[in-house]
């Protein structure tokens, strides 16, 4: 692509060619009609004008004619015709010349027949318009009358104006509108690269930036302040590049956190395993601890995959949820009955009050929500503490809340609460590896609801869920 090309494509270029294109056929619309409108009013008022001054004329040609006063015809002739502007003819009633205010000149015609509106006025129609001279080449605007008395044709009036006057001061005035009209595109051009640049060198600003995001580096700011759509647009992007940030972080410990957690139960598999090979397998007692423990972290390794793909596919939206129209309070029943034994072993007790609701929901995987928000309860509570479950409706929502006596959370860790592998408190800390906060999240987010938490240190926490009914 050439130069030239590169340039025509740029924003700024077109921009500025449809501003110029835009004034300059604005303005000479403008000067067209002005122009044309200042001729027609021109033509007009002196058509008015001579019909006027030859109605006048024609009465008193006409009462010198019908006394066959051939020497007044001529005197008003005379007064009123002027050799380089004004000619007045007067021809009988067969187009025979009678009198003329250009003697000169006109001794030099034969036929005047021939002359435009002559014909016309002879057959008592008037006839106006414009016309070359009679034996000149500029244009003369004239009027041809029939003279008429009682009835009876007397003659004909011919009066005709120059129009080199006009036609000088009309030029003069084209050029004094060109003028302006250059002037009008010379400013319009200054002011249209202004506005060409004021628009175009954002959307250049934001065209790098976007580059730069798509090059991997997040976390930049766009500064840009006009306080109109751009200035928003670049907002959106301050807050896509934030975003993206956000998300390549989060990559980046999701990938730590996975090869971290991976290698974990690996490296206990492996060293076992080396023990084993070493001769512990000998001792049967030492062998079936060795084993039990390779039972474990394989165990272990086999759940932590599991809520990858389960959390992999929920975040893709590639799971199929399989609703069906339920109670919710049998699925609450159903989650505590299959937590009843762990909540004994650490004498913790659940007071439900649930509400005879009825939801559509896919109820395996919000049973899997539910008890992985019962398993976050049971790891944080005190021995002899209560776990409260609710379920109320309220507007056209179903609103569950799990409450523990725990320790809570505190108000900076809140916000990642729900974070893969975020066990930055000791609310996430334990057996599990932090996938089941956000897996239950992502559950409840699937089946249209969403999910929030609060908390008070040294009280416990209260995660509560809203589903559509």
């Amino acid at each position: 692509m050439s130069w030239l090309q590169i340039k025509w494509n740029s924003i700024h270029t077109k921009l500025l060619a449809t501003y110029l294109l835009l004034t300059a056929l604005g303005t000479s619309l403008m000067a067209g009609y002005i122009l044309w409108s200042f001729h027609a009013y021109f033509m007009r008022a002196r058509q008015v004008e001579m019909q006027n001054w030859s109605t006048a004329i024609n009465e008193s040609i006409a009462d010198a004619l019908e006394k066959n006063d051939r020497q007044q015809v001529q005197l008003v002739v005379q007064r009123y015709g002027a050799a380089e502007t004004i000619t007045i003819r007067v021809f009988d009633s067969k187009g025979q010349l009678l009198a003329t205010s250009n003697s000169k000149q006109d001794r030099q015609v034969t036929n005047w027949l021939v002359v435009p509106g002559i014909d016309a006025a002879l057959e008592k129609q008037q006839a106006q318009g414009i016309a070359k001279g009679v034996l000149s080449n500029d244009d003369r605007l004239f009027i041809a009358q029939p003279i008429v008395r009682n009835g009876q044709l007397l003659g004909v009036l011919r009066m005709s104006i120059t129009l080199q006057q006009f036609q000088r001061q009309f030029a003069i005035v084209i050029w004094t509108v060109l003028g302006t009209l250059l002037f009008t595109l010379l400013l319009c051009t200054i002011i249209s690269e202004w506005l060409a640049r004021s628009l175009s060198r954002p959307i250049q600003i934001m065209k790098n930036f976007a580059i730069r995001l798509g090059s991997g580096h997040f976390g930049d700011k766009l500064q840009i302040r006009q306080s109109n759509e751009l200035d928003q647009l670049a907002t959106e992007l301050n807050r896509m590049s934030e975003r993206l940030a956000s998300l390549d972080q989060e990559r980046r410990a999701f990938l730590a956190n996975v090869s971290h957690e991976l290698r974990t139960p690996i490296s206990n598999v492996l060293v076992t395993v080396e023990a084993l090979r070493n001769g512990a397998v000998a001792d049967s007692a030492v062998s079936d601890r060795f084993l039990k423990n390779v039972e474990d972290e394989t165990k272990r390794l086999s759940r932590l995959i599991d809520d990858l793909l389960d959390l992999g596919r929920l975040e893709a939206g590639v799971t199929h949820l399989e609703k069906q129209r339920i109670r919710l309070s049998s699925l609450i029943s159903r989650a505590v009955r299959a937590m009843e034994t762990r909540m004994q072993n650490s004498h913790i007790s659940a007071q439900l009050n649930v509400a005879e609701l009825q939801i559509q929901c896919d109820s395996e995987r919000l049973l899997q929500a539910l008890l992985n928000l019962l398993d976050n309860a049971i790891k944080h509570s005190a021995p002899n503490s209560q776990i409260f479950i609710t379920a109320y409706k309220k507007g056209k929502q179903a609103v569950v809340t799990i409450g523990d006596q725990g320790q809570g959370i505190k108000d900076s860790d809140l916000p990642r609460i729900f974070e893969q592998f975020y066990t930055g408190d000791r609310s996430r800390q334990g057996r599990g590896v932090g996938l089941g906060l956000a897996i239950a999240k992502r559950i409840i987010e699937a089946h249209g609801g969403s999910i929030t938490v609060s908390s008070k240190v040294g009280e416990g926490s209260t995660f509560t869920i809203y589903l559509p009914l």
